[in-house]
C-alpha cells in the first residue's frame, strides 16, 4: 500500500497608492492557510483547510487502524484522530507507522506535495489512552525518491500521558520547499507490546 514604498505624503494620493501598490495574492498553499498564518494537515474530519492523507501505511499496517472522525473529547474541535495499534507483528515488522501523503499513496515516485518554507514549526496534541504509551518518533518529511521530500525533521522518542499534551516540531532551520510527507509516525512491538490507542488533534504547521 502507497502512500510548499514610500508613501507620498498628500491626503489624496495616499488613497490611490494603497491600491497601487497593494501585495500580489500569494499562491493557493499558502493563501489559503493565510488568515490564520498555520497550514493544516488535520483539524477537524472533512474540514476545508485539512492537507495530506493518511495513505502511508508502514510496517505492520495490519495492526493499525485509524478513526479521523473520533469524538472522544477532542483537544480542539469536534473530532480527533482515534490510532489503534494492536502489537500482533501481522507483517512481521515488528513495527507499524502512518505517513501524511500528497497525493495519497505517494512515496516519491510522482510530483505533489507544498512548498512550507512560511513555516517554522509543526506542532500537534496527543494524548494516549491509558498514559504510558510510546511512540518511536514523529515526524515530518523523510520519504525519498525523484520527487521525494526536501528535508526532514522529527521529535523522538515520545511517552504520552491520558492528558492532552501539545508537541512541537522544530523546522526553523530545515529546507520546507517540497514536502509530500506532512506528517508521520512509528511505533514498536518491542515498546508497546499490548498495543496501544493514542490520539492526535490540530495537527498544523506555523
Amino acid at each position: 500500500m502507497k502512500h510548499r514604498s514610500q508613501w507620498i505624503t498628500p491626503a489624496l494620493v495616499l488613497g490611490l497608492a494603497a491600491l497601487c501598490f497593494a501585495a500580489p495574492k500569494k499562491h493557493a498553499a499558502s493563501a489559503d492557510a493565510s488568515a490564520k498564518n498555520v497550514f493544516y494537515v488535520y483539524s477537524d474530519k472533512g474540514a476545508k483547510g485539512n492537507h495530506y492523507i493518511p495513505s502511508g501505511w508502514m510496517g505492520d499496517y495490519g495492526d493499525i487502524k485509524i478513526d479521523d472522525g473520533n469524538t472522544t473529547d477532542p483537544a480542539d474541535g469536534k473530532t480527533c484522530i482515534k490510532i489503534t495499534y494492536t502489537g500482533k507483528a501481522t507483517q512481521g515488522a515488528n513495527w507499524a507507522g502512518i505517513f501524511w501523503q500528497h497525493p495519497a499513496n505517494n512515496w516519491g515516485e510522482k510530483p505533489g506535495g507544498f512548498d512550507l518554507s512560511t513555516y517554522k514549526r509543526l506542532t500537534f496534541w496527543a494524548r494516549g489512552e491509558d498514559g504510558g504509551e510510546k511512540v518511536a518518533e514523529f515526524k515530518v518529511g523523510g520519504i525519498t525518491g525523484e520527487h521525494g521530500d526536501s528535508d526532514s525533521a522529527a521529535v523522538a522518542p515520545v511517552t504520552l500521558t491520558k492528558d492532552w499534551k501539545k508537541y512541537t516540531i522544530d523546522l526553523a532551520d530545515k529546507n520546507m520547499s517540497h514536502i509530500i510527507g506532512g506528517y508521520g509516525l512509528s511505533a514498536s512491538r518491542d515498546d508497546n507490546p499490548n498495543g496501544f490507542v493514542i490520539y492526535l488533534d490540530e495537527i498544523r504547521f506555523e
